[in-house]
Protein backbone atom coordinates (compact mmCIF):
# COMPACT_ATOMS: atom_id res chain seq x y z
CA UNK A 1 0.00 0.00 0.00
CA UNK A 2 2.67 2.67 1.13
CA UNK A 3 4.65 1.25 -2.38
CA UNK A 4 1.55 2.60 -4.59
CA UNK A 5 1.18 6.03 -2.66
CA UNK A 6 5.11 6.35 -3.25
CA UNK A 7 4.43 6.04 -6.90
CA UNK A 8 1.28 7.85 -7.61
CA UNK A 9 3.07 11.00 -6.17
CA UNK A 10 6.36 10.78 -8.95
CA UNK A 11 3.75 10.80 -11.09
CA UNK A 12 2.15 13.77 -9.90
CA UNK A 13 5.44 15.59 -9.44
CA UNK A 14 6.31 14.69 -12.97
CA UNK A 15 3.65 15.55 -14.36
CA UNK A 16 3.85 18.71 -12.39
CA UNK A 17 7.82 19.69 -13.79
CA UNK A 18 6.81 19.11 -17.94
CA UNK A 19 3.74 21.23 -17.97
CA UNK A 20 4.20 24.14 -15.33
CA UNK A 21 6.20 27.53 -16.29
CA UNK A 22 9.19 27.86 -14.86
CA UNK A 23 8.34 29.38 -11.53
CA UNK A 24 5.85 26.41 -10.67
CA UNK A 25 8.96 23.97 -11.14
CA UNK A 26 11.21 26.11 -8.74
CA UNK A 27 8.18 26.11 -6.43
CA UNK A 28 6.76 22.86 -6.56
CA UNK A 29 9.14 20.36 -4.02
CA UNK A 30 8.82 16.74 -3.36
CA UNK A 31 6.72 15.31 -0.38
CA UNK A 32 10.13 13.97 1.33
CA UNK A 33 9.87 18.06 2.53
CA UNK A 34 7.18 17.54 4.18
CA UNK A 35 7.50 14.39 5.84
CA UNK A 36 11.18 14.95 6.41
CA UNK A 37 12.33 11.65 3.77
CA UNK A 38 9.64 9.18 5.76
CA UNK A 39 6.12 7.93 3.87
CA UNK A 40 2.91 9.34 4.44
CA UNK A 41 0.62 7.34 7.08
CA UNK A 42 -1.30 4.89 5.89
CA UNK A 43 -5.04 4.52 6.58
CA UNK A 44 -5.73 2.90 9.83
CA UNK A 45 -6.58 -0.68 10.19
CA UNK A 46 -9.57 -2.47 11.23
CA UNK A 47 -10.24 -3.62 14.32
CA UNK A 48 -9.75 -7.25 14.98
CA UNK A 49 -12.43 -9.83 15.72
CA UNK A 50 -13.54 -9.72 19.97
CA UNK A 51 -11.76 -12.65 21.92
CA UNK A 52 -13.91 -14.86 23.53
CA UNK A 53 -15.12 -14.29 26.85
CA UNK A 54 -13.40 -15.13 29.84
CA UNK A 55 -15.10 -17.96 32.21
CA UNK A 56 -16.52 -16.61 35.58
CA UNK A 57 -14.43 -15.79 38.60
CA UNK A 58 -14.84 -18.49 41.76
CA UNK A 59 -17.69 -17.03 43.83
CA UNK A 60 -16.97 -15.25 47.50
CA UNK A 61 -16.99 -16.92 50.67
CA UNK A 62 -20.59 -15.73 52.60
CA UNK A 63 -20.68 -12.98 54.68
CA UNK A 64 -21.41 -12.79 58.22
CA UNK A 65 -24.94 -12.00 59.75
CA UNK A 66 -25.68 -8.24 60.20
CA UNK A 67 -26.62 -7.22 64.46
CA UNK A 68 -30.30 -6.86 65.31
CA UNK A 69 -32.05 -3.64 63.79
CA UNK A 70 -34.22 -1.66 66.85
CA UNK A 71 -37.98 -2.84 66.58
CA UNK A 72 -39.48 0.07 63.95
CA UNK A 73 -42.96 1.98 65.21
CA UNK A 74 -46.45 0.37 65.26
CA UNK A 75 -48.21 0.76 62.13
CA UNK A 76 -51.69 2.39 61.84
CA UNK A 77 -54.94 0.40 62.33
CA UNK A 78 -56.34 -0.76 58.91
CA UNK A 79 -59.79 -0.50 57.59
CA UNK A 80 -62.56 -2.41 59.48
CA UNK A 81 -63.00 -5.59 57.74
CA UNK A 82 -66.42 -6.88 56.74
CA UNK A 83 -69.11 -8.21 59.12
CA UNK A 84 -68.87 -11.86 59.69
CA UNK A 85 -71.56 -14.15 59.15
CA UNK A 86 -74.70 -13.80 61.20
CA UNK A 87 -74.59 -16.91 63.82
CA UNK A 88 -77.78 -19.67 64.18
CA UNK A 89 -80.60 -19.08 66.12
CA UNK A 90 -80.20 -19.75 69.76
CA UNK A 91 -82.29 -22.82 71.08
CA UNK A 92 -85.65 -21.46 71.68
CA UNK A 93 -86.47 -21.43 75.89
CA UNK A 94 -89.00 -23.50 77.79
CA UNK A 95 -92.25 -21.74 78.39
CA UNK A 96 -92.64 -20.26 81.98
CA UNK A 97 -95.49 -21.66 84.29
CA UNK A 98 -98.81 -19.66 83.94
CA UNK A 99 -99.18 -17.46 86.68
CA UNK A 100 -102.71 -17.32 89.08
CA UNK A 101 -105.42 -14.51 87.97
CA UNK A 102 -105.58 -11.84 90.15
CA UNK A 103 -108.29 -10.57 92.30
CA UNK A 104 -111.08 -9.22 90.82
CA UNK A 105 -111.57 -4.95 91.39
CA UNK A 106 -113.75 -3.41 92.70
CA UNK A 107 -116.33 -2.02 90.10
CA UNK A 108 -116.10 1.63 89.91
CA UNK A 109 -118.31 4.57 90.09
CA UNK A 110 -119.87 5.24 86.63
CA UNK A 111 -119.01 8.55 85.07
CA UNK A 112 -120.83 11.00 83.19
CA UNK A 113 -120.63 10.04 79.18
CA UNK A 114 -118.30 12.70 77.37
CA UNK A 115 -119.43 15.92 76.05
CA UNK A 116 -121.09 16.22 72.85
CA UNK A 117 -121.47 12.95 71.48
CA UNK A 118 -123.99 14.18 69.68
CA UNK A 119 -125.56 17.65 69.07
CA UNK A 120 -127.98 19.43 71.86
CA UNK A 121 -130.17 21.41 70.65
CA UNK A 122 -133.38 23.31 70.66
CA UNK A 123 -135.56 26.16 69.13
CA UNK A 124 -137.96 27.53 70.02
CA UNK A 125 -140.46 29.53 67.21
CA UNK A 126 -143.51 31.37 66.90
CA UNK A 127 -145.09 33.43 64.12
CA UNK A 128 -146.89 36.68 64.32
CA UNK A 129 -146.03 37.43 67.91
CA UNK A 130 -146.78 40.72 67.36
CA UNK A 131 -145.72 42.10 71.31
CA UNK A 132 -145.83 45.72 71.68
CA UNK A 133 -144.31 45.48 75.17
CA UNK A 134 -141.76 48.41 75.88
CA UNK A 135 -139.97 46.64 78.76
CA UNK A 136 -139.99 42.79 80.30
CA UNK A 137 -140.22 39.13 78.82
CA UNK A 138 -141.09 38.92 75.41
CA UNK A 139 -140.33 35.10 75.02
CA UNK A 140 -138.46 32.15 77.32
CA UNK A 141 -137.34 28.47 76.13
CA UNK A 142 -136.80 26.23 78.69
CA UNK A 143 -133.92 24.00 77.79
CA UNK A 144 -131.71 20.76 79.41
CA UNK A 145 -128.48 20.96 79.56
CA UNK A 146 -127.02 17.59 80.15
CA UNK A 147 -123.36 18.67 81.20
CA UNK A 148 -121.69 21.03 84.04
CA UNK A 149 -118.63 21.54 82.00
CA UNK A 150 -120.48 23.38 78.80
CA UNK A 151 -121.61 26.49 77.73
CA UNK A 152 -124.98 28.07 75.84
CA UNK A 153 -125.23 28.81 72.35
CA UNK A 154 -127.84 31.03 71.88
CA UNK A 155 -129.21 33.26 69.34
CA UNK A 156 -132.19 35.47 68.49
CA UNK A 157 -133.82 36.08 65.09
CA UNK A 158 -137.38 38.18 64.14
CA UNK A 159 -138.28 41.52 63.65
CA UNK A 160 -137.70 44.09 66.20
CA UNK A 161 -138.49 48.04 65.76
CA UNK A 162 -139.06 51.38 67.48
CA UNK A 163 -140.93 54.06 66.50
CA UNK A 164 -142.48 57.66 66.61
CA UNK A 165 -139.24 58.97 68.46
CA UNK A 166 -135.94 61.18 68.12
CA UNK A 167 -132.71 59.90 69.92
CA UNK A 168 -134.10 56.99 71.10
CA UNK A 169 -133.25 53.37 72.04
CA UNK A 170 -134.42 50.18 73.02
CA UNK A 171 -132.21 47.30 74.44
CA UNK A 172 -133.13 43.43 73.61
CA UNK A 173 -131.35 40.94 75.49
CA UNK A 174 -131.18 37.33 76.92
CA UNK A 175 -131.23 35.66 80.24
CA UNK A 176 -130.91 32.55 82.28
CA UNK A 177 -132.97 31.28 84.65
CA UNK A 178 -133.79 35.30 85.17
CA UNK A 179 -130.42 36.46 85.28
CA UNK A 180 -127.84 37.95 82.44
CA UNK A 181 -125.33 36.20 81.39
CA UNK A 182 -121.70 36.95 83.50
CA UNK A 183 -119.24 35.23 81.95
CA UNK A 184 -118.11 36.16 79.64
CA UNK A 185 -120.49 38.99 78.79
CA UNK A 186 -124.47 39.37 78.49
CA UNK A 187 -125.66 38.76 75.49
CA UNK A 188 -127.57 41.75 73.85
CA UNK A 189 -128.35 44.22 71.22
CA UNK A 190 -129.83 47.56 70.67
CA UNK A 191 -132.21 49.52 67.96
CA UNK A 192 -131.04 53.14 67.81
CA UNK A 193 -132.89 56.20 66.26
CA UNK A 194 -131.66 59.52 65.54
CA UNK A 195 -134.31 60.96 63.62
CA UNK A 196 -137.95 59.68 63.74
CA UNK A 197 -140.81 60.92 64.76
CA UNK A 198 -142.64 59.32 61.83
CA UNK A 199 -141.30 56.76 60.93
CA UNK A 200 -142.24 53.10 62.38
CA UNK A 201 -139.50 50.37 60.34
CA UNK A 202 -139.62 46.74 61.31
CA UNK A 203 -136.41 44.95 60.63
CA UNK A 204 -135.18 42.24 60.89
CA UNK A 205 -132.29 41.51 63.61
CA UNK A 206 -130.35 38.74 65.16
CA UNK A 207 -128.77 38.73 68.11
CA UNK A 208 -125.94 35.99 69.14
CA UNK A 209 -123.99 34.67 71.86
CA UNK A 210 -122.10 31.92 74.06
CA UNK A 211 -122.72 31.96 77.87
CA UNK A 212 -120.11 29.38 80.64
CA UNK A 213 -120.94 28.35 83.91
CA UNK A 214 -124.11 27.59 83.42
CA UNK A 215 -125.32 24.36 86.07
CA UNK A 216 -126.77 20.88 84.19
CA UNK A 217 -130.32 20.38 84.07
CA UNK A 218 -133.48 22.60 82.99
CA UNK A 219 -132.25 26.23 81.85
CA UNK A 220 -134.85 28.68 81.22
CA UNK A 221 -133.49 30.48 78.49
CA UNK A 222 -135.64 34.23 78.41
CA UNK A 223 -135.96 37.19 75.91
CA UNK A 224 -136.28 40.34 77.06
CA UNK A 225 -136.66 44.20 76.04
CA UNK A 226 -135.61 47.01 78.03
CA UNK A 227 -134.43 50.58 77.95
CA UNK A 228 -130.57 51.72 76.60
CA UNK A 229 -128.41 53.00 79.02
CA UNK A 230 -128.58 56.67 79.93
CA UNK A 231 -131.64 56.72 77.40
CA UNK A 232 -135.39 57.13 78.22
CA UNK A 233 -138.22 54.55 77.68
CA UNK A 234 -139.16 54.45 73.72
CA UNK A 235 -141.86 52.90 71.65
CA UNK A 236 -140.49 49.40 70.97
CA UNK A 237 -142.38 46.26 69.29
CA UNK A 238 -141.04 42.74 68.80
CA UNK A 239 -142.04 40.55 65.86
CA UNK A 240 -144.05 41.76 62.92
CA UNK A 241 -145.76 39.29 60.49
CA UNK A 242 -143.03 36.84 59.96
CA UNK A 243 -141.48 34.00 62.42
CA UNK A 244 -139.38 34.80 65.03
CA UNK A 245 -137.12 31.82 66.89
CA UNK A 246 -135.02 31.41 69.87
CA UNK A 247 -132.16 29.11 69.52
CA UNK A 248 -130.31 27.20 72.31
CA UNK A 249 -127.60 24.38 72.06
CA UNK A 250 -124.77 23.26 73.70
CA UNK A 251 -121.36 22.81 73.25
CA UNK A 252 -118.02 22.60 74.40
CA UNK A 253 -116.49 25.54 76.12
CA UNK A 254 -114.38 27.76 74.18
CA UNK A 255 -110.44 27.18 74.43
CA UNK A 256 -108.59 29.70 77.13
Amino acid sequence: MLSLLMLLLAIMTAVTATGGNKQSAQTTQSPSFFYGGCGIPGIPGKHGTPGVPGRDGRDGRDGREGAKGDQGLQGKTGPQGPPGDKGPAGVKGEEGAKGEPGAQGSRGQKGEPGPMLFKNWKECAWKNLNDGKDSGLIKDCVFTKNFTDTALHVYWTGALRIASCNSCCKRWYFTFNGAECSAPLPIDGVVYMATGGNKNLHRVRHIEGHCNNIHKGKVRVGFWIGNCASYGNADGYTGWKSVSRIFVEEVPKAQA
